[in-house]
């Protein structure tokens, strides 16, 4: 990862050379500072905005070479539409839209001035958000590209944001940043090739968060063995990387409430073992564990801005390899429930790792709610495409909850259905269920399966599949990976479970 900004505050004024950035709403209606800026050279302004069609636009810049007489090198202006409908969203999408203007002029330092016409006041949150669009916009996975031309080198650009309150931005940006780190963390885990990044590696950089003060306990194969967790173990046992259950405490809520708690599926690469995947595309399997890297991700986040709240997160390590001891269908295991699971198919693995660590984290630590986040199923692509995630429950409050949180956090959800009847699509002569119902609904009748393993406590999936890498690129994620769910999840805990 190449870091390509370095974020500070200072307080509104002037700029004193250099390439600055003004925002304008619509019909070129400019705040106190912005307006001082352009002092006397309103006329040029209006001039260039004639002639290059800019009217403030949510999202339309204009990059003059700055008049002379003042001060500046070159001056940028941002549309912000009408300031006083914006969200916080919009202020991320700003961050990362107004970084990717400045990265067009190769300059060393810039000052945006987040001075908003209108009502609307950026500093403090939206500030925070604002400066979170340019550090996730900044984030390039490069770090196996040895050769570069001086030119193609990208630089650490020095960004000031001056607002009107730059203690309270600051503060708010604490906790923001936290967040966008989080959100890197994940990006970087998915970004990583599967022979640097194995279940021991990805175990390892759970434990980094005790740094955070995280408590992280790391279960081995003799361990899952002893809890009889032939679910998950059958996964790994074609791969010579040993299987790893890791387990992240954060203790930031009262004493003895009961937690919140995020499960991962953290196939590392999937082959689809003996019902091998088609060769064509099969490199993007090493973001199988997409689910797991959201988790860490949203630990990093949850314990950076020490929410007040107690939050576990649960992630299944595996490696899904071809092999003379793998997983066939036609197999019979017997899941850590006592549940028997008929294999059709070895490539319908995730949800097998999860059936396992769904149960032990009920079992266990008794939570108040368990999500589990997975790149579960192709199907949920035909459904949503990359734009949604798939949510499916067993309890329509935690649902609300989750479809409300996505919409503030920017990471949206579709809820698909549940019901008795696709559990049909699952029985088998054979054993407890199978685990495959085959093509139609496939993504409905995964959640069936996983919702045997979850004994009531209110639960939710969501499909990343198509969210959590190769989605289309933003205004705030350039990378292959997303890193889609850490914001989700934090948002979840910061509305609904902190005291």
């Amino acid at each position: 990862m190449t870091k390509l900004a370095k974020l500070n505050f200072s307080k509104a004024e002037t700029p004193k050379g250099g390439v600055a950035v003004i925002l304008a709403g619509s019909d070129l209606s400019l705040g106190p500072v912005a307006a001082e800026v352009v002092s006397g050279l309103e006329g040029g302004l209006q001039r260039s905005a004639g002639i290059a069609g800019f009217t403030g636009k949510k999202k339309a810049s204009l990059d003059l070479v700055a008049p002379a007489g003042s001060g500046l090198d070159r001056l940028i202006v941002f549309g912000v539409g009408d300031a006083g409908e914006l969200t916080g969203d919009d202020w991320r999408a700003f961050g990362g839209a107004v970084f990717a203007e400045l990265q067009k002029t190769k300059a060393d330092a810039a000052t945006v001035l987040l001075d908003v016409p209108g009502d609307a006041d950026p500093s403090g949150v939206l500030a925070a958000e604002f400066a979170m669009g340019v550090k996730l916009r900044a984030y390039a996975f490069d770090t196996y590209k040895t050769a570069k031309k001086d030119d193609d080198k990208p630089k650490n650009m020095k960004v000031t944001l001056a607002v009107a309150d730059p203690k309270a931005s600051k503060k708010a940006w604490s906790s923001a940043e936290a967040i966008a780190d989080g959100v890197i963390l994940a990006r970087d885990l998915v970004n990583e090739p599967a022979n640097v990044l194995g279940p021991v590696e990805f175990a390892e950089k759970a434990e980094e968060l005790t740094a955070l003060g995280v408590e992280v306990e790391v279960l081995g194969e003799k361990e899952m063995k002893k809890l009889k967790m032939a679910a998950l173990l059958g996964v790994s046992q074609g791969s010579t990387r040993p299987p790893q259950l890791a387990v992240m405490r954060w203790n930031g809520g009262k004493k003895g409430d009961a937690p919140v708690a995020f499960v991962g599926k953290g196939v590392v690469f999937d082959t689809g073992g003996i019902s091998i995947k088609p060769a064509a595309g099969m490199e993007d399997m090493k973001g199988d564990m997409g689910g797991a890297a959201a988790v860490i991700g949203a630990m990093h986040a949850i314990a950076g801005r020490k929410a007040k709240a107690n939050v576990i997160g649960v992630i299944g390590l595996v490696e899904n390899m071809p092999d003379g001891n793998a997983q066939r269908p036609g197999d019979i295991v017997t899941a850590m429930s006592g549940t028997t699971i008929e294999i059709l198919n070895t490539d319908a693995e995730g949800r097998l790792v999860l059936a396992d660590a769904l149960w032990y984290t009920q079992e266990k630590y008794k939570p108040a709610i368990m999500i589990d986040l997975a790149t579960l199923t192709g199907a949920v692509l035909v459904a949503l495409g990359n734009l949604n995630a798939g949510l499916f429950s067993n309890n329509d409050a935690l649902a609300d909850k989750l479809l409300s949180s996505a919409k503030s956090s920017g990471e949206p959800l579709w809820r698909l259905p549940l019901s008795k009847e696709y559990d049909k699509i699952i029985d088998t002569p054979n054993a407890d269920v199978k685990n495959t119902g085959g093509r139609w609904a496939g993504s409905i009748t995964a959640a069936q399966f996983l919702q045997r393993f979850t004994n009531d406590v209110p639960w939710a999936h969501l499909d990343i599949a198509g969210t959590a890498f190769g989605a289309p690129k933003d205004d705030i994620c350039q990378s292959w990976a997303s890193g889609y769910g850490v914001r989700l999840l934090n948002q979840l805990v910061a509305d609904h479970y902190e005291g």
